[in-house]
């Protein structure tokens, strides 16, 4: 078995030539098919909670704020729908969406499937970042940047620090990539860790609470600012998808053809830490569904970004909101943060991947 500290090779195969399980027209069906999935999710999750709620009583209030029209429903049932259930289902399908998008941005700007937001350490900095502003308290830091500039510069600097250091000779290695994200990551735990015990045990517990990562308290304020970063980064995705295809083939390749590469990744690197920064200043620390997600998307429909990204951000919406539906009914009345599970299926599945490539698999980068 290969050394998983080994370099590598820098030739990969083309992108065309890896099998997938859905292709041409048939990948418009599977859009529609997840764009239905996460309509039913989304109403499902609305209707549970505490106490369950008929789905037609749901739709009824949905409908009525939507369009004005319908009769006008018990007041108390309004708020716990439209105020409460509905921002935080939209919410959690906003994140995992955002944490996707970042998932393929990043593996693409190191052409490694290993690549995450989590697993680089730029969701830890992002983290240590957004508890900055409130544990320090500091009007001054608060006023410029706010929790999302903050995690963004944190989130920036550390995926900069990630890329940098393992390069060697100019070349990007798969094992040092891992290993540094990985410290980097353990880092700014520890800084994080050390701003916590500043803190006092109230604010203490629902600061982890939230690192954790929960879409509980979810606000329709809480809605805009991230829709409006997650639809502009996968608008300048989409436009580079066919150089993130010639990406794929390696630099030489993609300079061969025209594709300016030290900007497109610069591009890269801003895209995933702003979207990975979004996510967390809003829902917390959310690990592995940016690792997860693109993966399955390149399995299911091949590398060809053009389908790869729109399949990712519907598959990655769908699979948060069903995980904080488990983390509602998991262990009623209690919540638990949806990080625990996303964790827990994301570990087994890093461990996976990263077994299959040390023994010579396949990859779906």
């Amino acid at each position: 078995m290969t050394d998983i500290l080994t370099p590598a090779p820098v030739t990969r195969a083309a992108p065309s030539r890896r099998p997938h399980l859905v292709s041409g027209p048939a990948t418009g069906l599977l859009l529609a098919a997840l764009a239905g999935a996460l309509v039913a999710a989304l109403v499902v999750g609305i209707s549970v909670g505490s106490v369950n709620l008929p789905l037609g009583q749901v739709w009824g209030v949905v409908w009525a704020h939507l369009t004005g029209r319908g009769a006008q429903a018990d007041p108390l049932l309004s708020q716990v729908v439209w105020d409460l259930r509905t921002p935080r289902a939209l919410l959690a399908a906003l994140a995992g969406a955002g944490l996707s998008v970042a998932g393929v941005a990043l593996q693409s700007l190191v052409r490694n499937p290993l690549a995450d937001p989590y697993v680089l350490g730029v969701s830890s900095a992002a983290s240590l970042g957004a508890v900055l502003v409130p544990a320090l308290g500091s009007a001054v830091l608060a006023g410029t940047l706010g929790v999302t500039g903050a995690a963004f510069v944190a989130a920036l600097l550390s995926a900069l620090l990630v890329y940098v250091l393992a390069q060697r000779a100019g070349r990007l290695l798969d094992s040092w990539l891992v290993l540094t994200g990985v410290a980097v990551g353990y880092l700014c735990a520890a800084a994080t860790t050390f701003v916590q015990l500043q803190l006092n045990p109230t604010e203490l517990q629902g600061m982890m609470f939230w690192l954790m990562g929960s879409v509980a308290g979810a606000s329709w304020a809480d809605l805009g600012g991230p829709t409006l970063i997650v639809v502009c980064c996968l608008a300048w995705l989409s436009l580079q998808a066919r150089a993130l295809n010639a990406l794929l083939a390696g630099e030489e390749a993609a300079i061969a053809v025209g594709v300016p590469v030290a900007v497109l990744r610069i591009g890269l690197l801003v895209a995933g830490s702003l979207l990975t920064a979004t996510v967390v200043s809003v829902v917390g620390g959310i690990g592995f569904i940016g690792l997860m997600i693109p993966h399955m998307a390149r399995f299911v429909v091949g590398a060809d970004h053009r389908r790869v990204l729109p399949v990712s951000l519907l598959a990655g919406a769908l699979f948060l909101v069903l995980v904080d539906l488990a983390a509602r009914i998991a262990d009623r009345p209690n919540e638990l943060p949806v990080g625990i599970f996303t964790t827990g299926l994301g570990v087994p599945f890093f461990l996976w991947l990263l077994r299959r490539r040390s023994s010579g698999g396949t990859d779906a980068a």
